[in-house]
């Protein structure tokens, strides 16, 4: 299994209407074959980024989730908000499970 970590700093101001587009997401990746669970996890410390963070069973399948119409589909709304409602540009990390404490 993988992880696939998306952090994305957000600017206060946005953090509600961020926060919203995931409430109302499309979930398109829901169904991709691959696919375990999706969180999005929000920062308890002012100025570090939102992380968003999907499971998969392996990389592959998240590769061919990203080059998919589904990703484009699901991709297409998160330009809602405006370019400056961002700190920077996301960074994208990919781990690798070995080690699970789940029974």
């Amino acid at each position: 299994m993988i992880t696939v970590m998306n952090r994305i700093g957000v600017k206060p101001e946005f953090a509600a209407q961020f926060e919203e587009n995931f409430r109302n997401r499309a979930h398109l990746v829901d169904g991709m074959p691959g696919f375990i669970r999706n969180e999005v996890l929000r920062p308890t410390k002012p100025g570090d980024p939102y992380i968003v963070l999907t499971y998969w069973q392996d990389e592959a399948s998240f590769r061919a989730w990203t080059e998919s119409d589904e990703f484009k589909q699901g991709h297409a709304r998160s330009g809602s908000l405006p370019h400056d409602a961002f700190t920077g540009r996301p960074v994208l990390e990919v781990h690798e499970v070995f080690l699970n404490s789940d029974k």
